[in-house]
C-alpha cells in the first residue's frame, strides 16, 4: 500500500490566516535577538546622537533631560534610524518582505491616514486642555513666549518628531510585536502575548521610575498595539503617535517662556492627570474599532479591505 511521504518543508513565514501583530512565523531563536537587539540599538544611537549635539553646543552634560533644539533633533533622528534599521533588520531576518511589517493582508491605505491624523489631533488637544484645566502644575508650562530658541524648537518639531514617532511604532509594533508573538501558536494568546511583551519593552526603554509614567507608557504600548492588530497595518498607530507627540512637544515649547522644556521622568514626575492622557489612546482605540467596522465613517466611505 502506498504511503503519503512525509512533508518536511518549512512553514511560510506569514500566516495569512492570522490577524496582523501575529502574522509572522520565525525560529524560536529570532523573536529573542530582536527583542534583545532593538532596543540597545536604540540606545546606543541615542547616546552617540545625544554626544554630537552635545559637542556641537559645547556642553558638558550630553545626557541631559533639557530638550535644546539640538538635544530634541538628536533624540528624534537617533529614533527615526531605529526604526528604519529595525525594519530592515527583522524582514531580513524572518524571511519576510519589509511591507509585510507595515501592513497586512492589505496595501497601506492614505484614507485611514487622513482620518486618523485628524481624529487624533483632536482626542489629543482634547485631552491635553483638560489636564491644563484641571490640574494646570502637571503639565509643566510656565509662561507663554516666542525666542529664536522657541523658534528652532518648533521648526525641529514640525520637521523630524513625526520622524521620531513613526520610528518607535516600527520597532515596538512593527517588528517586535508580531517577532514576540510568533512564540506563541494560539492565535488569541499570540496576540495577547506580543501586545504585553511589546508594551513592557516599550515603557522601560523610557526610562521612567516614576509608577504614573511607567503605567502611562505601558498603556500607550497596549493601545497602539491595538490600533494595529484591529486595523491590520501601521497607519492607525503611526498616526497616533504622531499627532500626539507633535501636540505634546509644539504646547511644551510654546509654554516654556521663550525657554526650554525638560523631559522629567523621575518619581513624582506623573501623578493622576495622566488618567486622562491614558483615557485618549482609549478613545483613539474605539474610533479605530468602529472605523474598521464600518461604524464610523465620515461621509459615504467605501469598503477599505482591499
Amino acid at each position: 500500500m502506498p504511503t503519503r511521504p512525509l512533508d518536511t518543508s518549512t512553514p511560510a513565514p506569514i500566516d495569512t490566516s492570522r490577524p496582523f501583530g501575529a502574522h509572522l512565523r520565525m525560529n524560536w531563536w529570532k523573536p529573542l535577538v530582536i527583542v534583545a537587539l532593538l532596543p540597545v540599538a536604540m540606545v546606543l544611537l541615542q547616546i552617540v546622537f545625544y554626544y554630537v549635539a552635545a559637542m556641537i553646543e559645547g556642553r558638558d552634560d550630553p545626557l541631559t533631560n533639557e530638550m535644546t533644539p539640538l538635544t530634541l533633533l538628536a533624540n528624534n533622528l537617533s529614533v527615526a534610524v531605529t526604526g528604519l534599521l529595525a525594519v530592515s533588520f527583522v524582514a531580513r531576518l524572518a524571511e519576510v518582505p519589509w511591507r509585510s511589517l507595515l501592513s497586512s493582508s492589505r496595501r497601506l491605505d492614505s484614507r485611514r491616514w487622513r482620518v486618523y491624523s485628524g481624529s487624533s489631533t483632536l482626542l489629543v488637544a482634547a485631552g491635553v486642555a483638560l489636564v491644563a484645566l484641571v490640574a494646570p502644575a502637571d503639565t509643566g508650562w510656565t509662561g507663554f513666549g516666542i525666542t529664536s530658541t522657541t523658534g528652532a524648537l518648533l521648526l525641529v518639531i514640525v520637521l523630524t518628531t513625526p520622524l521620531q514617532a513613526a520610528g518607535e511604532e516600527l520597532i515596538f509594533r512593527g517588528t517586535m510585536l508580531p517577532a514576540i508573538a510568533s512564540w506563541v501558536p494560539a492565535t488569541r494568546w499570540a496576540l495577547l502575548t506580543g501586545l504585553v511583551g511589546s508594551s513592557l519593552v516599550f515603557a522601560l526603554i523610557h526610562g521612567s521610575a516614576d509608577p504614573w509614567l511607567l503605567g502611562y507608557f505601558t498603556v500607550v504600548g497596549v493601545c497602539t498595539g491595538l490600533m494595529a492588530v484591529l486595523s491590520r497595518g501601521l497607519e492607525a498607530p503611526i498616526a497616533f503617535h504622531v499627532c500626539n507627540n507633535v501636540v505634546v512637544t509644539l504646547l511644551n515649547s510654546l509654554f516654556a517662556d521663550g525657554g526650554t522644556s525638560a523631559y522629567e521622568r523621575s518619581v513624582g514626575a506623573g501623578g493622576p492627570s495622566y488618567l486622562i492622557l491614558a483615557a485618549v489612546n482609549l478613545a483613539v482605540v474605539g474610533l479605530v474599532w468602529l472605523y474598521e467596522r464600518g461604524w464610523y465613517r465620515p461621509g459615504s466611505w467605501t469598503d477599505m479591505s482591499s
